[in-house]
């Protein structure tokens, strides 16, 4: 059994913490590709959206873990998601399916609650994400308010200055929302100082997309 774990993010942190997951959910003798191009990120973030050349190469990367024999694929970054979402069809075909790491925890914030506030650093993450989050709450029958976070001033900061930062910007919105939503994978190692912090139940992505690749593998009879 092989998974792809495609990223457009490659800080060790973030790789650490989703390879974690990944092991945690399909065990020590899978084997694990990993693909990466930080480009794709950095262009969308220069663009302020995903244009057709980042789309393209994150495109690549999905044929190229099948090409190599994935199973199936674990679209790590938020940001490009919906290209996730337009590759399903020809997923369908190959019979890889491309889960996005991110889908799950959106479907857990709408069953948590109606108010859903989402911290994210980038516009650029910010917006898919509450996109997602409107697609599965329609998808669910229900009606949901966004809370936006976006956080100024974090690029370069070590992790317990980004701690402190994400902490007062979920103080910010608590009384406005049910449920914290983190768009971005790295921001996952303060999921649970959070939550005590605003008394208000916080997801991060990474342990909702491995799980949902693993039950991926699992519908293929392969775990």
């Amino acid at each position: 059994m092989k998974a792809a774990l495609v990223y457009t993010s490659t800080t060790p942190e973030l790789i650490e913490l989703v390879e974690r997951e990944v092991r945690k959910n399909i065990g020590d003798e899978a084997e694990i590709i990993s693909l990466q191009d930080p480009s794709i990120l950095a262009d969308v973030r220069a663009a302020g959206y995903v244009t057709a050349k980042p789309a393209a190469r994150l495109m690549n990367l999905y044929t190229q873990a099948v090409a190599q024999g994935a199973d199936a694929i674990l679209n790590i970054c938020s940001s490009v998601g919906e290209v996730a979402d337009s590759f399903q069809p020809a997923a369908r075909y190959l019979g890889i399916p491309v889960v996005r790491i991110d889908e799950e925890m959106c479907r857990e914030a709408v069953r948590l609650g109606n108010r859903v506030g989402v911290l994210a650093t980038l516009a650029t993450t910010l917006e898919p994400t509450k996109n997602t989050i409107r697609r599965v709450a329609r998808e669910m029958n229900r009606h949901v308010t966004l809370v936006d976070g976006l956080i100024d001033g974090a690029f370069g900061l070590d992790q317990e200055q980004f701690r402190a930062l994400l902490i007062d910007a979920a103080m910010k919105i608590r009384d406005q929302v049910d449920v914290i939503v983190l768009a971005q994978g790295s921001m996952a190692y303060v999921e649970e100082d959070l939550t005590q912090a605003t008394g208000k139940q916080t997801l991060s992505s990474p342990r909702f997309g491995a799980a949902a690749l693993k039950r991926a593998l699992e519908a293929k009879g392969l775990l």
